[in-house]
């Protein structure tokens, strides 16, 4: 049986953690997934039972003191469950989101072989989920730079914190995934080098999520055929980290030949107000859950834009490339592993938003280029990131860990 603890509908990670789930599923595995917050109806999902009184309590206290998530006591309570009792083995995905009490994996793990997927570098920081250009989480943390960069913290404990999840994961049965070379590598240099660690890339639904007939499907989004389409996402504008400031500014300083040539098509909600702000003719098309109606959106667009700062692997980019879509991005992170420059997109350096406008304008002023890396791009996303292949690996390591517990 495959369990796994993590916040469900939680974003990106709760995401891909669902996808491993499902394929795992079809696989003959059978998984099961404990969550605080239920937003599917699939018997194998399952709410973490709460009701502890202190929780309220201890978390007024720990977060004064800038410590995280460490309140959740009733994770301790987690191995009186069924599911629990009945597992082989128990795959983590994300402890930070007011879930689980990192404190309790000793515990949790003492007695069941364990995976971690991780989904951001928290686990290897005194509080942060990304650290930017801060090294110190290689050494202990304490004096942070970025208290109030996601999860914030009202004292800088990190040095505490720090000291703690060393002990934590000094004492816990554990097999670290992560999704991106990056994440593996610093991982490898972390408080947790002395746990073995695997690199598994995120999986994508590569049968649905597929290049679509783009002259067939613009006239539906009231786009023009002569349009050059730029997509993005809306969380780019709205949040610093995935770099909206830095794309308002490249879209402003596009040459105005080429801007009056260009509809911006917005995935995702809050996009509201670009089109007066950048000059350029907008449609908003919301948040969309299906995967279809996202292969539309992503055909029908030319390139895909992500501004972000600070990332781990973003799924956005993986479904893009899969629908055949090349996207330009900074070279932070774990983006490099999907945007390959000359091959599936285009890569600028960090903060450099003349290198961005340089590769939007290059890639929508070549047809040719941009035909070439779209087919590069399923190319790719068929041969290293499919579901199937993702399951694969994880299934691999499960019997590895199962039989050397």
């Amino acid at each position: 049986m495959w369990r796994s603890d993590a916040v469900s509908g939680g974003g990106g990670g709760a995401a891909a953690m669902y996808s491993l789930h499902s394929t795992l599923l079809q696989t003959g595995i059978d998984s099961k997934i404990l969550c605080e917050e239920k937003k599917t109806g699939s018997p194998e999902v399952f709410v973490l039972p709460r009701g502890n009184m202190w929780e309220p309590l201890i978390r007024r206290i720990t977060s004064r003191l800038g410590l995280c998530d460490i309140h959740k006591i009733s994770s301790f309570g987690i191995k009186k469950l069924d599911l629990y009792k009945e597992a082989d083995l128990l795959n983590f995905h994300g402890t930070h989101a007011s879930f689980l009490s990192y404190l309790a994996l000793p515990s949790l793990t003492k007695d069941k072989p364990s995976v971690f997927s991780f989904h951001d570098m928290w686990c290897l920081t005194g509080h942060c989920a990304y650290s930017y250009d801060c090294d110190r989480w290689e050494t202990g943390c304490g004096k942070c730079p970025y208290k109030n960069i996601y999860p914030a913290i009202k004292m800088d404990n990190t040095r505490l914190e720090w000291k703690l999840k060393k002990w934590v994961f000094n004492r816990s049965n554990l097999h670290i995934v992560c999704p991106s070379r990056w994440l593996t590598d610093l991982a490898k240099r972390s408080l947790l080098k002395h746990l073995p660690i695997h690199f598994i890339p995120y999986g994508i639904n590569c049968k649905v999520l597929r290049p679509l007939d783009s002259e067939k499907y613009r006239p539906m989004i009231e786009i023009p055929q002569d349009k050059k389409v730029i997509m993005f996402a809306a969380t780019s504008i709205q949040d610093k980290r995935k770099g909206g400031d830095l794309l308002m500014r490249a879209l402003q300083d596009l040459p105005a030949k080429l801007k009056s040539n260009i509809v911006l098509l917005i995935l995702g909600n809050k996009g509201e107000g670009i089109e007066a702000e950048v000059g350029i003719k907008t449609i908003n098309l919301g948040f969309i859950p299906s995967e279809r109606l996202r292969a539309v959106a992503y055909s029908v667009a030319d390139i895909f834009v992500l501004p972000t700062r600070a990332d781990n692997i973003p799924l956005v980019i993986h479904e893009s490339i899969a629908c055949g879509t090349p996207v330009l991005s900074f070279n932070v992170g774990g983006v490099s592993d999907i945007v390959r420059p000359g091959i599936t997109g285009y890569l600028a350096e960090p903060e450099d938003v003349d290198g961005l406008i340089d590769g939007i304008i290059e890639l929508l002023e070549d047809d040719g280029l941009r035909d070439k890396m779209g087919k590069k791009c399923r190319e790719i996303a068929l041969k290293e990131y499919t579901l199937e292949l993702q399951a694969k690996r994880y299934t691999e390591l499960y019997r590895k860990v199962t039989k050397t517990k």
